[in-house]
């Protein structure tokens, strides 16, 4: 393990003692009174994701981060319980992207009036009033900001820093549902897009990371992963596969290429030029999803609470990426 990741354990906190701390990640925590943040010049970010229009706790932060399924099949009362949901979330900043069963929000070459009777027997829903619910006066007064193969800039604490986060709900193809792109050619097109930015938000996860499925075949795009090493970002969230919840952090320092491990630690600290990978799946699924004496992990529970990343405001190794 690198001696500039330390992590808590069961007596506390073990401090680097060379490196100082730009991430500290949570996992496990208590809902009702999660964790402070290390102090006033760090940002907290709380991740969720494959929410499918549940509703549950979430603890406060500065920003939230939705790594896409909003919904079920993307109908507008779908949409709307979930908009409502987030826009009542004490969060003052909201970034959020569809995912592949956000049916309706694929509009480009026109994939849902081709594929829409699939999910939507009763009819096409109305793309006009979905963009009103997440582009509307009423959403950006709730501090709501919907990406889609986009990047915006934006202050997380008045006076605060500027941050960058880029939003693509693309992931590769299963089954011909939403924002579904063939591996290969069109797969590193799509990679290609994506810009250098603080946070990345994609709905797919990178291939090896975080990426297995109950059968054990890891599904992630390989043309995603091997962007990673330009792309560089602070913070990589995502969801898609429910049961891989977790973390991972990765020093990018180090020779290697690949993010290294999942340590399964409650709270991580990360150092210098790491990258924190979190799949964010809210959705209990696999062993995780069930807990001692046989009980269900209730949505956005358990193993699958929502993840706290606090990230330090001043991070002088992304500032002279020109990314901070």
């Amino acid at each position: 393990m690198d001696s500039d990741i330390v992590m808590e354990d069961a007596t506390g906190t073990m401090k680097s003692s060379t490196k100082p701390s730009t991430a500290v990640v949570y996992r496990d925590y208590n809902i009702g009174d999660p964790p402070p943040r290390p102090g006033p010049e760090w940002t907290r970010f709380v991740c969720i994701s494959d929410t499918h229009s549940r509703t549950f706790a979430v603890p406060p932060g500065d920003v939230l981060l939705h790594g896409g399924d909003l919904t079920n099949t993307g109908t507008y009362a779908q949409l709307e319980l979930t908009v409502h949901w987030l826009e009542n979330l004490p969060h003052p900043k909201k970034i959020i992207i569809a995912g592949n069963h956000d049916i309706a929000l694929h509009q480009r070459g026109d994939w849902y009036s081709a594929n829409f009777q699939r999910w939507h027997q009763l009819g096409k829903e109305n793309i006009d009033n979905i963009r009103e619910l997440l582009t509307g006066s009423t959403a950006q007064q709730a501090g709501l900001v919907y990406l889609e193969d986009q990047k915006c800039e934006f202050q997380a604490k008045n006076a605060g820093r500027q941050w960058s986060v880029y939003g693509s709900p693309w992931s590769p193809w299963f089954h011909e549902w939403a924002f579904n792109y063939h591996r290969g050619d069109e797969a590193e097109t799509r990679a290609a897009e994506i810009e250098k930015t603080d946070i990345l938000l994609t709905h797919g996860p990178p291939f090896q990371i975080l990426d297995r499925t109950l059968s054990g075949e890891q599904v992630g795009c390989e043309a995603l992963m091997a962007r990673l090493p330009s792309l560089r970002p602070r913070l990589h969230v995502f969801g898609h596969i429910h049961e891989d919840h977790g973390v991972v952090i990765h020093d990018w320092s180090s020779q290697d290429a690949a993010p290294s491990y999942d340590t399964g630690v409650a709270t991580e600290t990360a150092s210098r030029d790491c990258t924190v990978f979190v799949n964010a799946a809210n959705w209990p699924a696999g062993k995780k999803a069930w807990q001692p004496g046989g009980k269900r992990t209730p949505f956005g529970g358990g193993s699958f609470l929502p993840v706290i990343v606090d990230l330090l405001d001043d991070d002088p190794v992304m500032r002279s990426r020109g990314t901070s």
